[in-house]
């Protein structure tokens, strides 16, 4: 089953429940064995999704051959080009370059295309996987990371060449900290 099928279904299984448990009535509270039915079902829902989308990760990890490790939040990388750069953090204003793609092979992006990037670490608005990804690299450094959906785009994508639900694949160089 595909996962645009499966998102699909999961949302309309939660919305029937929330429209299933509720009276119509707005002003009137659900009972609380209500209310923690939704909450179970939901996160029984998220727990599945994160499960899945790790499978998906790791299987395409595998048959790369690639040497990755996790952070605590879900956050997959390797830093396969050292160097004793400038370590990053919160409020670096960082130029790189970066090629995004889908577990598919799909690029969806890329610095050769689109240019090279720059962001303010911390406040980018940014996917939260990319900012974290580069608090872990210096300056000089070539990284890959994979961004599972929650840190990502999420449910809906980018609404451009990012599907909903997405896990992405980020090859990123650090150019340099720009000084202002």
């Amino acid at each position: 089953m595909s996962m645009v099928k499966l998102s699909k279904i999961i949302t309309l299984t939660l919305i029937f429940f929330l429209f299933a448990c509720s009276d119509g009535n707005n002003a009137t509270p659900q009972p609380k064995f209500q209310k923690r039915m939704i909450q179970d079902s939901l996160m029984k829902a998220n727990q599945f999704l994160l499960e899945r989308d790790s499978e998906l990760i790791q299987s395409y990890i595998v048959r790369r051959q690639w040497d990755m490790k996790i952070s605590p939040d879900g956050l997959w990388y390797n830093i396969y080009k050292k160097n004793k750069g400038k370590q990053l953090k919160n409020g670096d204003i960082v130029r790189y370059k970066y090629t995004i793609e889908l577990l598919d092979g799909t690029v969806c992006y890329s610095s050769d295309k689109d240019g090279v990037a720059q962001i303010k670490i911390g406040t980018s608005g940014k996917e939260s996987g990319l900012e974290k990804g580069l608090l872990m690299m210096r300056t000089g450094e070539k990284a890959r990371f994979i961004l599972p959906p929650h840190l990502a785009y999420g449910l809906i994508g980018d609404m451009k060449k990012i599907p909903a639900r997405s896990a992405l694949v980020y090859d990123i160089e650090i150019l340099e900290i720009v000084d202002f």
